[in-house]
């Protein structure tokens, strides 16, 4: 698979899969697959109310916070998390019911799918300035602040880089980025 870098402004905002927000696919796997089919996905979704999430059985689901005061999730009425804290991934199964309430207006979430019976997936964030290696199951890099050089141009906020050669990666002051690894569900 040949790497290529994926603009921001390419990701058109589609409704949700409950049709009560909009996301913006960025990429999936393999990318003929429909929106039941993939074996992993990446978005970005715009959280503007108190709207449940889509459910996705059998799906694994990873978020992160890029924008805004983020919200608590409630999982199937007994478990809560708070997604208040930009970069840091938080995994749930996708099959749960899951209901946020805004901390204080709207944000936007990073988003990993992975189909359970085919792999997994973790999202990784680079936040400091310095050297990332860009190590073998990494399928995506994301740039989630500011910009830095890829071997295929520079990344600019929202942009992101698909199958990405092994290379090392320096964030300067400013820039964060998320990295997707995958295993198993790649071919």
């Amino acid at each position: 698979m040949s790497a290529r870098i994926i603009r921001a402004d390419a990701c058109t905002p589609v409704p949700w899969k409950n049709g009560q927000g909009l996301t913006r696919e960025i990429a999936r796997h393999p990318s003929a697959a429909d929106g039941e089919h993939f074996l992993w996905r990446v978005s970005v979704a715009e959280v503007n109310s108190a709207a449940p999430f889509s459910a996705f059985p059998g799906i694994d689901r990873h978020i992160a916070l890029l924008d805004g005061a983020g919200f608590t999730m409630t999982l199937d009425d007994r478990h809560q998390h708070a997604l208040c804290t930009p970069f840091k991934p938080f995994a749930f199964p996708g099959e749960a019911q899951v209901t946020v309430t805004l901390a204080n207006g709207p944000t936007r979430d990073f988003n990993l799918m992975t189909r359970r019976d085919h792999g997994r997936g973790e999202i990784t964030a680079w936040a400091t300035p310095g050297d990332y290696r860009v190590e073998k199951g990494i399928v995506l890099i994301y740039c989630a602040r500011g910009s830095f050089d890829t071997h295929d141009g520079a990344l600019h906020t929202g942009d992101a880089w698909l199958f990405p050669p092994a290379a090392t990666i320096v964030l300067p002051d400013g820039a964060a980025a998320l990295a997707v690894w995958i295993e198993g569900a790649t071919a």
